[in-house]
């Protein structure tokens, strides 16, 4: 398998094409050499693309970074700065990078979302939250009823601990709605759904008061955090499913 065949796997679930309000590249962003050649052993998984994880990469031998955060944004950019030794550190090892953002925040298999819903066990799963015109999150109910402390437990099964916990919804908690990484401002959406509680990745200090007005439990996991759980099921699914060795790389960033 090399570049481009490993590229289009990955789109026959994750379907770029249906996520055209994505302004981030997905896919190939940066080829290795002979793309359409070098046979693929080893890919390495990772949440965002920056020096460290493509040079961790390198040292793994892998020939791909995976990754939800890429490095283009639908703009252009001089290679300068920190932006040259991102870029650089991908080309002078070789290393090819895909990216996929949206269409791996919404994918009902691999996805950040229904990912999360699952791991917490949640029933009854559907979609929800739309962004640009774009669905990408997940809503669902939990077997019996919980209280927000035990929610967070529910949702970090290994002990990880949320960025904050805004307990200001009902106390006993059946319905919940997800959007991972930087979508503290949907908890509108939430409650429209008629749910008790909104996991997100991080919260901003100007949605404080309005979702305390609002009379919502919100947890904001951490953008990181909330978003090792997409690549994490891709990764197992490449290894299930083609056999190539992979690696995730955790470079936590606490936010």
């Amino acid at each position: 398998m090399n570049l481009y065949q490993l590229n289009d796997y990955f789109n026959t679930f994750l379907r770029n094409e249906n996520f055209k309000n994505d302004i981030s590249l997905n896919g190939i962003q940066i080829e290795n050499s002979a793309p359409g050649a070098k046979e693929i052993t080893k890919v390495a998984f990772a949440v965002d693309a920056c020096e460290a994880s493509a040079k961790k990469a390198a040292e793994y031998g892998a020939q791909v970074l995976f990754v939800h955060h890429g490095l283009f944004w639908g703009h252009c950019q001089t290679i300068t700065g920190s932006f040259y030794k991102r870029i650089s550190s991908f080309i002078k090892n070789d290393l090819a990078l895909i990216a996929y953002h949206i269409p791996l925040d919404a994918n009902m298999e691999v996805g950040n979302n229904f990912g999360i819903a699952r791991r917490m066990n949640l029933q009854h799963i559907r979609p929800f939250g739309e962004w640009r015109g774009m669905t990408l999150g997940a809503v669902g109910y939990l077997e019996n009823a919980v209280t927000i402390d035990q929610l967070a437990r529910i949702l970090f099964p290994h002990g990880e601990k949320p960025s904050h916990i805004l307990p200001f919804g009902r106390k006993e908690i059946k319905s919940v709605a997800i959007i991972s990484g930087g979508a503290g401002e949907d908890f509108e959406q939430a409650i429209a759904a008629g749910a008790d509680a909104y996991i997100t990745g991080e919260v901003g200090h100007e949605e404080f008061h309005a979702i305390e007005e609002a009379g919502i439990n919100v947890i904001a996991g951490g953008h990181y955090q909330t978003e090792t759980v997409g690549v994490n099921l891709v990764r197992e699914k490449l290894e299930r499913e083609k056999g190539i060795e992979t690696i995730f790389i955790d470079i936590p960033t606490g936010l």
